[in-house]
């Protein structure tokens, strides 16, 4: 027997879409054609549009009463998902949508008359949130969005959505990709009879650069190989493993496909992000890292973003430079790392999108995780005449750029001894 829970006094007209739904939930379901049945799923989809309109509305109404906590929930999303049953990225599309629903009025209006559909209108209250609540954001304008959600899926205009927060926030957008890299995480759990339990978490980098790496390894292979997904993918990552201690060598850097526009690479205002395989767009200075020393297949694109050209997969860094580099620094050159050469990036000092050579005078190696910080991490790296790496943290007093400033090297000196605790006599 199941005993449902009292919804309490309801409104009138919400009493009578109920009895509605339980009418409709009665009618003969046999003999329908085709056309009748796409007919009854766009018309149910655009009531269910509409019903969700009216349910964010009254989601945002209730989040901003203490109701929730005189419940003993302890948050308006966390009662909402309990009591409605939902998962809390559902709650939050609602709440998102109800509160931003006087900064789309053209977009609700489109929902209501079927131009589009609830959940463009969701991906679209997320992003105001987004940008709204970000100090560095350009204003948010809802003009753009309800054109491409009017000729998008909710696939495509999922995509857009991240595209546009890196035009009109690149500060924002990459500031949140450097938090989900800081939280990354591997678990590993020894269980009693030899077997080993992972459990981690990886940003949308890392993420991207595991599954291209396990993607042409976890495919079937053949005949009679009847593993699931997972299984294979686990297969895969053992055999990257085995064959790395077998050849006696480090692993390769995944080959990852960036496709971004020049005006990306070069960090301009409201150019859009970079696009990825297997991950979610990245940042500019994510783009730029990945340029710097990695197997850069070139795909140019027009200011429509049409391809204009494709070039085939190259090395940045390669041949006898690369080996030049790796016997000149012989490990990562940030202070106090002594990473091999062989498990290290050729970082531009200057980036060769900016106009920077590609020969050792603006070149050293950095591990990956140093590589990261000089780029995502916000880090400036100054070398001296003699070949000295001074290193200088995000964003200090007196040295916004070393790039803007007439002796960057002093610059940098005069910082890094105001972080040197004075010596007593």
């Amino acid at each position: 027997m199941v005993v449902e829970e009292p919804i309490g006094p309801l409104h009138p007209a919400v009493e009578a879409v109920l009895r509605a739904i339980e009418q409709l939930r009665r009618r003969p379901r046999t003999h329908r054609e085709p056309d009748e049945l796409t007919a009854e799923l766009r018309g149910l989809r655009r009531g269910q549009d509409l019903l969700e309109l009216e349910f964010a509305a009254t989601a945002a109404q209730f989040s901003r009463t203490e109701e929730y906590e005189e419940q003993g929930s302890v948050s308006p999303i966390d009662w909402i998902r309990h009591h409605c049953k939902m998962s809390s990225s559902a709650v939050w599309g609602s709440v998102a949508v109800g509160e931003h629903l006087a900064d789309l009025p053209r977009s609700v209006e489109a929902v209501e008359s079927g131009e589009i559909g609830y959940a463009h209108l969701t991906l679209m209250a997320r992003t105001a949130d987004a940008l709204q609540g970000s100090s560095t954001a350009a204003p948010f304008e809802e003009t753009e969005l309800l054109e491409k959600a009017r000729e998008f899926s909710v696939g495509r205009l999922w995509h857009f959505c991240h595209h546009l927060r890196h035009a009109l926030d690149p500060e924002g957008f990459t500031a949140e990709q450097k938090r989900a890299t800081e939280e990354r995480s591997l678990k590993l759990s020894p269980c009693e009879d030899g077997t080993l339990l992972l459990e981690g978490w990886l940003d949308s980098v890392g993420g991207a650069a595991l599954r291209s790496a396990l993607e042409p390894l976890a495919l079937p292979n053949g005949d009679h190989d009847e593993r699931g997904r997972e299984h294979r993918n686990a297969d895969a990552l053992v055999e990257i493993v085995t064959h790395v201690q077998d050849a006696g060598s480090l692993p390769q850097r995944p080959h990852l496909q960036v496709t971004a526009s020049l005006d990306t690479l070069r960090g301009l205002a409201g150019s859009p992000a970079g696009d990825m395989e297997y991950a979610l767009p990245v940042s500019a200075e994510t783009v730029r890292r990945l340029a710097c020393d990695g197997t850069i297949t070139r795909v140019v694109l027009s200011p429509e973003s049409v391809v204009i050209d494709v070039g085939r997969a190259r090395r940045v860094v390669a041949g006898p430079t690369r080996r030049a580099l790796a016997a000149r620094d012989g490990h990562c050159r940030w202070p106090h790392c002594d990473r091999p050469a062989s498990w290290s990036d050729a970082h531009h000092v200057i980036h060769w999108s900016k106009g920077g050579e590609t020969d050792l005078s603006n070149m050293v190696l950095l591990c990956h995780r140093h590589h990261w910080m000089a780029h995502e991490g916000g880090w400036q790296l100054v070398q001296t005449a003699e070949g000295e790496v001074l290193t200088v943290p995000p964003r200090p007093p007196g040295l916004a750029r070393a790039a803007d400033v007439d002796d960057p090297v002093e610059a940098a000196r005069r910082f890094a001894q105001q972080l040197t605790p004075a010596r007593a006599p």
